[in-house]
């Protein structure tokens, strides 16, 4: 018995209203037969011509780019990037959309994750419903925020340096990206050519001098001479295992938040908006409210910028205990905080260390978790621990959104919830919600 084939649709075109925007950088649509269409470079409220990107007919929905404006929104403006557009760079999300829009849109999506997931309103999650831009995001049309202090160049087959195309592994050649960080844009990268490299990271510290060019060879690719514009540091990936290694200059490089210097190493994790990490700290002191002599996890840690925020503030008497799996990480945590001897770092996946290290309570937790949220078994866990507060700092509203809804199995209400706009043109937002016990009636 032979199997039917399955027909693509790809490069079918409807024409249809578009509908609420989406979780993913798109808008919802749906065609006359009732398919659904998840449609990029669109705004709700558009009437457009959607050219099915992706799917079959069997596809429970397609994915669609909208291909012609019939009917624009208010908010709707010109791309002020050339490489932005439909099969093009996928870097950007909302560039045909007006800042303001952009963030009412991401308020959008938080709210109907944290309704769908978590069942709360803004009202019940302490949050006015605004995305906050941050300071000096506000620009005159037209103009884009260089927000972006780090950027992965792909490269193509013939060494030009480029932005992989939404989905794809395609390689958009670009000549400049219009989002990325001066100390970026400076170094040229895509003015030279890369033979025999996968890709290239440029790192363009905010709280110092120090750039930094991260090299990922294709398999047998042999190390060019880095040349660029300005003086950089120069680091290469390890095609057997994976670790990154210096090549030239320091490997490390110098970050500033709370008043205190951070050393991040081997293109290591630090807030890639230069306002990111002093903004989250601030939202997330302010809502912990740390008094001296506390105790206090740092949970997915990093580099210890919550870390060292908190023991800053619990002083001598309190103590913070530090929890992160990359050991590069942990070795630069440990060096970031070498002066606050009431604090420890260990090495591991939270799930696995937290149980090991026989801690039953404490007084503030602080957690960072990556893209897919701590889960089920590590919220509760934390939950048993007692803490008088709680932050939780979320670069995914619905991995967010899940987690709150675990916390208030285990007596955990949200106090205030924050959205910051710190990834200007991408559908990403930040959130940092601060969550307290539910008081027991007397």
């Amino acid at each position: 018995m032979q199997n039917t084939p399955v027909s693509s649709l790809v490069g079918e075109e409807y024409e249809v209203e578009v509908g609420p925007v989406a979780h993913g950088g798109h808008c919802i649509a749906r065609t006359d037969a009732g398919r659904v269409l998840f449609v990029r470079h669109a705004l709700p409220g558009e009437r457009v011509v959607a050219r099915v990107t992706e799917g079959e007919e069997t596809s429970r929905f397609l994915r669609a780019d909208a291909v012609t404006i019939l009917d624009a929104s208010k908010d709707r403006v010109a791309a002020p990037c050339p490489f932005a557009g439909p099969g093009k760079c996928g870097g950007c999300d909302w560039q045909h959309a007006k800042p303001g829009a952009q963030r009412r849109l991401k308020g959008e999506v938080i709210a109907e994750q944290l309704l769908r997931l978590a069942g709360l309103t803004p009202e019940e999650a302490g949050w006015d419903g605004t995305v906050m831009p941050a300071e000096g995001d506000k620009l005159p049309q037209g103009e884009v925020p260089q927000w972006r202090t780090r950027v992965q160049y792909a490269i193509d087959a013939d060494g030009h340096a480029g932005l992989r195309k939404h989905r794809s592994h395609e390689v958009e050649v670009i000549d400049h990206c219009m989002i990325a960080a001066e100390g970026v844009s400076e170094l040229g990268v895509e003015k030279r050519t890369w033979e025999g490299m996968a890709s290239v990271e440029a790192i363009a510290a905010t709280g110092s001098n120090d750039r930094q060019v991260i090299l990922t060879p294709k398999p047998g690719g042999r190390l060019p001479l880095v040349e660029l514009d300005k003086p950089v540091s120069v680091l290469r990936v390890d095609e057997n295992d994976g670790g990154v290694h210096r090549v030239h200059g320091r490997a490390f490089v110098r970050e500033r938040a709370d008043d205190r210097t951070y050393r991040v190493g081997n293109g290591g994790f630090w807030q890639v908006h230069p306002k990111a990490a002093q903004t989250l700290m601030l939202a997330v002191m302010q809502g912990l409210t740390p008094r001296k002599g506390e105790t206090a996890l740092d949970l997915y840690c990093g580099v210890g910028l919550f870390a060292g925020a908190i023991a800053d503030r619990v002083g001598d008497q309190g103590a913070v205990l530090g929890i992160e799996s990359g050991k590069r990480a942990v070795e630069d945590a440990r060096h970031n905080l070498a002066g606050f001897p009431r604090v420890r770092i260990e090495q591991g996946k939270v799930e696995s260390v937290l149980p090991r290290t026989g801690i039953t309570e404490v007084d503030l937790i602080v957690l960072d978790p990556p893209r897919a949220g701590a889960g089920k078994q590590t919220v509760h866990h934390l939950a048993g621990l007692g803490a008088r507060r709680i932050a939780y700092v979320a670069c995914d509203p619905a991995a967010l959104a899940r987690d709150l809804a675990y916390f208030a199995e285990r007596g955990y209400k949200v106090r205030t919830l924050r959205a910051f706009d710190l990834f200007p043109m991408t559908h990403h937002v930040e959130c940092v919600a601060i969550l307290e016990p539910v008081k027991k009636d007397a």
